[in-house]
């Protein structure tokens, strides 16, 4: 078979664009969790709180330090088979949630630092600003430092929802049999000779949805830093 007949052979007895879609799927709702936890566990980390700071530090070290996989599987073998705690009734579904959380829960400690650095670039004097006029810590962070951290923080972000995206091929490790890397295996098990090919298709897919985000936030943070 030619090339172009190989292609044409591997998207209809595959079907790839479902792949990765639910990878898409996996990296939106992740991204979300990330930066809701993530956020507040930044301002844990700036916080006047010592414990809070303590806690704040613990999870980012903790978890920054673990590989993924390893808490993919917790997931699965602690928490779902030892424990018997189910996010969803729905089997592919249950698995799909437990993907996400693990996701999230990871990626949460690198968004708190990227929220942290962002925090750090705004000057010292808005937030002694913000204590002069009466503001606590939470309201001068939420009308003060974070509208302003975010400037800073746009191209660290950006760069973890690029890890993110990527590192969604793990959640094959947390079952999940229709996400790209199984998919990927599978194809490879079964037409062998064709490897390289399959291998090209995936890493092209990976580029098409990574690039175009590293463009934008790049795009964003020079603009934020130019109109700041």
């Amino acid at each position: 078979m030619s090339l172009f007949e190989q292609i044409g052979f591997l998207f209809t007895s595959y079907d790839i664009p479902a792949a990765f879609w639910v990878n898409i799927q996996l990296s939106f709702w992740a991204a979300i969790g990330a930066l809701v936890i993530g956020t507040v566990l930044g301002l844990m980390r700036v916080s006047p709180v010592p414990s809070l700071r303590w806690l704040g530090t613990s999870y980012v070290t903790l978890l920054r330090n673990t590989p993924l996989t390893v808490i993919m599987l917790f997931l699965v073998l602690g928490v779902w088979g030892q424990l018997k705690i189910e996010l969803a009734p729905d089997f592919n579904t249950n698995f799909f949630l437990f993907a996400i959380v693990g996701l999230a829960i990871y990626h949460a400690a690198f968004v708190c630092e990227a929220v942290r650095s962002g925090i750090n670039t705004v000057p010292l004097g808005q937030a002694e600003a913000a204590r002069a006029i009466g503001l606590s810590f939470l309201p001068a962070a939420r009308l003060v430092l974070l509208p302003q951290a975010v400037r800073g923080a746009v191209a660290p972000l950006g760069n973890v929802l690029i890890a993110l995206i990527k590192n969604s091929t793990v959640a094959a490790a947390a079952s999940v049999a229709t996400e790209t890397s199984s998919v990927m295996k599978t194809m490879i098990e079964f037409n062998g000779n064709m490897t390289v090919l399959i291998f090209m298709i995936f890493a092209l897919g990976y580029v098409i949805l990574v690039v175009p985000i590293g463009l934008l936030t790049t795009w964003g943070s020079r603009r934020l830093a130019v109109s700041r």
